[in-house]
């Protein structure tokens, strides 16, 4: 499902003018399926939350929740057409509210280790280059048909989504470069096995260049 899911999100951004790359491709549908993961965790809190009988103050006002602006339902559950936004509409909500919104977190953000700091810090960082507001929704339709909640579909969507980092290379940058094989990081887990709270460093040098380091919170 993610494999073919992602070649159509790829084919419809082939289309789009403000996409040219492989890299594009993957930058574009990374903060998607961002916020649609985010969606799905927030779900899933606050179910949690009404079981233990407790509130739950959700991250993003209603407004700016994937299921507002990016897939409204029916109560059936079914996509509500009417009220999705397309075209013009949903490409200005993107550029001029949403992306300055979730910005913005980084300011109000309590620490940098916070999920607030994450998301400012993201969306400070890149900014929504699909160009056509129907391609845009079409990428949004292809997206929110995923489902990632069981351990399974985040492995299958870890995979994919690191194969994608790798074929980066391909559009002359360097990201698939620093990618480290998932079964690499298993075995560097079962080497060490590490405790709840301590980081794995992996460490690497390019020729000619500095060695580089990245910590990988357990």
């Amino acid at each position: 499902m993610f494999e073919q899911t992602f070649k159509n999100i790829d084919d419809i951004l082939h289309k789009d003018a403000g996409c040219t790359s492989e890299m594009d491709y993957t930058e574009q549908s990374s903060w998607l399926l961002f916020l649609k993961y985010l969606d799905a965790l927030e779900q899933d809190k606050a179910a949690e939350a009404a079981l233990d009988d407790r509130p739950y103050n959700y991250l993003l006002h209603d407004v700016f929740r994937w299921g507002s602006w990016a897939a409204p339902k029916l109560p059936d559950g079914k996509p509500d057409h009417n009220a999705a936004m397309t075209g013009d509409d949903l490409r200005d909500f993107v550029n001029t509210k949403l992306f300055p919104y979730l910005a913005a977190f980084k300011q109000r953000a309590s620490g940098p280790n916070t999920i607030e700091y994450k998301i400012g810090e993201v969306f400070g960082e890149i900014k929504n280059k699909i160009q056509s507001g129907y391609n845009l929704r079409d990428v949004i339709d292809r997206v929110d048909e995923l489902r990632f909640r069981s351990q399974t579909e985040k492995h299958e969507l870890s995979h994919l989504y690191e194969a994608k980092i790798k074929n980066m290379g391909n559009a002359g940058r360097n990201g698939g470069e620093y990618y480290t094989p998932r079964p690499l990081i298993r075995a560097m887990i079962q080497v060490l096995q590490p405790r709840i709270g301590e980081r794995i460093y992996d460490c690497w040098r390019l020729p000619k260049t500095e060695p580089l380091m990245r910590g990988v919170p357990i």
